[in-house]
C-alpha cells in the first residue's frame, strides 16, 4: 500500500509536489490538510494518514505532551517560518501576525488580553503565539483562543471582532492582505527551522523500508529544487503555475529558505533549542531525552 502523506498545500511543499507528479500514487499518495498542523496531527491519530510534513513547534509539543500517534523521521526546510512582517520588505519567513482591517489593534503590545485565533489546538498558529506572549513579556497562561479551523475562519473572525488577531505564514497571508481582507501589524520570527517530517510508530501504516525509500526521493527533489540554476527560473515557474504568486513574491522567498541535503536527518540541537523556547513559553514541561522524539530505525540525529 502507498504512503499516505499529509501535507499543507503551500508554496514550501513546491518539492514534495513535484516528486509526487513524478511518483503518481506508486509507493505514496498526497492527502491534503488545509487548516495545517493540527489537523495533520488529528489525522496520523485517526488513522487517515501514514506520515506528515509539518511545522517544528506543534511536532515537538505534541509529542512532549504525551502523543503516541507519530515520531519525528524526517526534516523538510532548514529556515525559520515567517509569521509576518509589517514591512513587505521584510523577510519573508516569520508568523504573520494579521488584525482586522478596521480592528482597533496597530501593534502587537495591543493584543495582550484579547482573544487570539487559531486554526486548531496544538497548532503552530497557537504555540507561536505563546512565544510571542513569552516575547512582550505577558503571562502565558492567561492567553485566550478561539478556533477558527483555516485561514477563511481565522480573517473572518478579525473582521467580526471575534478574535483580535490571528498568526500565519506571511507568504500564504500576503494575497488576503492586498486584496485588503487584513492587516499586518508584526511578525514574530521562529526561533528554530521550520518544517519537520513525522510517522505514525507502527510498522503496518509507516514501514521503515517505505519510510527510507520516501525519504531519499524527496531528498533528491528537494536538493534539485534548492539549487541555484532551478532558483533563477524553474522554481519561481513553479510555484507562479501552481499558487498564481507575483513572481516578485517568489523570488524574494527563494533568497530566504533553504532546504536539507538529507530529508533522512535532524540535528540534534534542533529539537533540543525548540524544547528550551517551549519550556520558557509554558507549552511544555520536563526534561526530555532528544532519541525520545524520533523513530531512529529511520532517521539519523546528527
Amino acid at each position: 500500500m502507498p504512503l499516505r502523506i499529509g501535507y499543507v498545500r503551500e508554496h514550501f511543499s513546491s518539492p514534495l509536489l513535484q516528486y509526487a507528479e513524478a511518483d503518481q500514487g506508486r509507493t505514496f499518495t498526497l492527502v491534503e490538510c488545509p487548516s495545517g498542523t493540527g489537523q495533520l496531527i488529528a489525522r496520523l491519530t485517526n488513522d487517515e494518514i501514514d506520515v506528515a510534513i509539518a511545522l517544528t513547534d506543534p511536532l515537538i509539543s505534541g509529542i512532549a505532551n504525551g502523543s503516541t500517534a507519530y515520531k519525528l523521521v524526517g526534516s523538510f526546510v532548514n529556515t525559520p517560518l515567517n509569521w509576518q512582517p509589517s514591512d513587505p520588505s521584510d523577510v519573508p519567513l516569520r508568523r504573520a501576525v494579521t488584525t482586522g482591517v478596521n480592528s482597533k489593534y496597530q501593534s502587537i503590545a495591543d493584543l495582550e488580553g484579547s482573544t487570539i485565533g487559531i486554526s486548531r489546538p496544538g497548532s503552530g498558529s497557537q504555540t507561536m503565539a505563546y512565544v510571542m506572549a513569552l516575547q512582550q513579556g505577558w503571562a502565558t497562561e492567561k492567553l485566550q483562543f478561539k478556533v477558527n479551523n483555516d485561514i477563511r475562519g481565522l480573517l473572518d473572525s478579525v473582521n467580526d471582532g471575534s478574535t483580535s488577531a490571528f498568526m500565519w505564514e506571511w507568504f500564504t497571508t500576503k494575497p488576503f492582505v492586498d486584496a485588503g481582507e487584513g492587516r499586518f501589524i508584526g511578525s514574530v520570527p521562529t526561533p528554530w527551522p521550520s518544517w519537520l517530517i513525522a510517522a505514525h510508530p507502527s510498522p503496518d501504516r509507516a514501514p521503515p523500508d517505505a519510510l527510507r525509500v520516501f525519504l531519499h526521493g524527496l531528498s533528491s527533489y528537494v536538493r534539485a529544487f534548492d539549487s541555484e540554476e532551478k532558483r533563477e527560473s524553474a522554481d519561481v515557474e513553479f510555484i507562479k503555475g501552481k499558487f498564481g504568486y507575483p513572481e516578485e513574491d517568489i523570488k524574494a522567498w527563494l533568497k530566504t529558505v533553504s532546504y536539507p541535503n538529507d530529508c533522512a536527518a535532524i540535528p540534534k540541537k534542533v529539537i533540543s533549542e525548540t524544547l528550551d523556547v517551549l519550556e520558557k513559553a509554558g507549552v511544555v514541561k520536563g526534561k526530555f531525552d532528544v532519541s525520545y522524539f524520533v523513530d531512529t530505525d529511520v532517521v539519523k540525529l546528527t
